[in-house]
């Protein structure tokens, strides 16, 4: 992405027309049946499996879909490339503006929640693949997938939630799973992770569980979430020594899962997928002050929101702007001309603002009445009333750019019984994904926006 409006006018209708386009390799056929273990590394990019002897990656397991199984040369996401609506994309086969899950975390403009993510599931306003699955008689699993707390279609069910890291969080997560399963698998394996540690020592403790699961309780669809990778790519960047080393511990956890699930059930389908990809970053670009300056945000004596005309609400490489009143014209006009003065200003690293009509088009948030895309190597700061408009990050990488950008492309690899061998099914769309999984399964995703790939010998 280049500086300055036209290429960023550019790059937003390079969205469009790969959102609104058909995947690369659709086809239609009579549902089949079998088993299907999705497990999603968090910010695995696609060319760290394609070009994984290149980059020095020992990854025999992911390596090993290549070979056996179909596999995308790049996903194209959602807007914005963040972990929870893209989750809740690759499990319903819809954007954002259509399942619910619009970030990361809830829109809180006067900052009383406490930092609340997306936790639960009955924010999700479009079917799910649990849903289709247990629909179809079938049985339902999970391992810390985002938006599952309260999945009312798992049978089993380790959801993702956090709050402190205080011990009660562990009483929280227990209470929250199905009746008796995290004692039993607590019993089986040791002390499960708490939900905040987000390292690849806690989703190697979580595939642990996962594995148990699988051999215990067999489920005939089981969602995994690894989040390890991301973690470290956002602490070191992209392509870091450590970001490469959590990547292979991560790869012998997929031949774990892998083994089990075969053993288990030698027919089954196994799908690895991917949220987003990654950029590095050394900006961290603060609105919030001249939202504050401009009067938009008022704040009370303790430097805490009091009220608000207009608000940024970040998304990694992005920053949504809520409007107090949608329809407000004249409040519509003042933001967008604090907008248009920001973009013009090179310190604020702004690509391109989206109005309300082109957000639609790509399917992102219908809260926004405009998307701030910042440009590659900038990423947006949680709130901050006293900080610049941009200083130095500490984090090293980041995502949530405009889905356009070819850093954003995730991953797909599938491979099983049914699947077509060493076929490349070129870039596709997320959306295509859910309902391939659903089909495999042996039912279907009415509601989803694309149609399945073709996988099949």
């Amino acid at each position: 992405m280049q500086s300055g409006l036209s290429p960023a006018k550019a790059l937003v209708a390079g969205v469009a027309l790969v959102i609104s386009a058909a995947p690369v390799a659709v086809w239609a056929q009579a549902p089949s049946s079998a088993p299907v273990l999705l497990i999603s590394i968090d910010g695995l990019r696609p060319g760290d499996v394609l070009e994984a002897e290149k980059r020095g990656l020992k990854i025999p397991n992911l390596r090993r879909f290549l070979k056996d199984g179909a596999y995308a040369t790049g996903v194209t996401g959602n807007l914005p490339t963040v972990t929870y609506p893209s989750h809740t994309t690759l499990i319903t086969g819809v954007a954002p503006a259509r399942h619910g899950i619009v970030s990361n975390t809830t829109f809180d403009p006067k900052q009383i929640n406490y930092g609340g993510w997306f936790w639960f599931a009955e924010d999700i306003t479009a079917p799910t693949l649990w849903d289709a699955a247990r629909k179809a008689g079938l049985s339902t699993a999970n391992v810390h997938w985002p938006v599952s707390v309260g999945v009312k279609s798992l049978t089993y069910n380790l959801p993702q939630i956090w709050r402190s890291g205080h011990a009660d969080d562990r009483k929280m997560l227990k209470a929250m799973s199905t009746d008796g399963l995290y004692d039993a698998l607590e019993h089986d394996c040791g002390a499960y992770a708490d939900g905040i540690d987000e390292g690849v020592d806690g989703d190697e403790v979580r595939a642990k569980f996962a594995v148990r699961m699988i051999q215990t309780k067999k489920p005939d669809f089981m969602t995994v979430y690894l989040a390890g990778l991301d973690h470290e790519e956002h602490g070191s960047g992209p392509g870091s020594a450590e970001s490469n080393a959590v990547l292979e511990r991560l790869d012998s956890v997929v031949g774990n899962l892998v083994a089990a699930e075969m053993a288990a059930h030698p027919d089954a389908t196994v799908a690895v997928v991917s949220d987003h990809g990654f950029v590095a970053t050394d900006t961290e670009i603060n609105l919030f002050r001249p939202f504050i300056d401009a009067g938009l945000i008022t704040l009370d004596a303790a430097g805490k929101v009091a009220s608000w005309e207009a608000m940024p609400w970040p998304t990694g490489g992005t920053i949504a702007v809520a409007l107090a009143r949608r329809d407000d014209a004249a409040l519509i006009a003042k933001v967008g001309t604090l907008l248009a003065s920001l973009a013009a200003n090179p310190e604020a690293r702004i690509a391109h603002v989206a109005d309300q009509a082109e957000i639609a088009k790509l399917g992102g948030n219908p809260q926004a009445a405009f998307f701030v895309d910042l440009k590659p190597g900038a990423l947006a700061s949680g709130f901050a009333a006293d900080a610049p408009l941009a200083k130095p990050s500490r984090t090293k990488g980041m995502h949530g750019y405009f889905p356009s950008l070819p850093e954003m492309r995730s991953a797909f690899l599938i491979m099983g019984k049914g699947v077509a061998k060493g076929r490349n099914l070129g870039e596709i769309d997320m959306r295509a994904i859910a309902p391939t999984l659903a089909r495999e399964l042996g039912t279907g995703l009415p509601d989803a926006q694309l149609p399945a790939l073709n996988i099949k010998p």
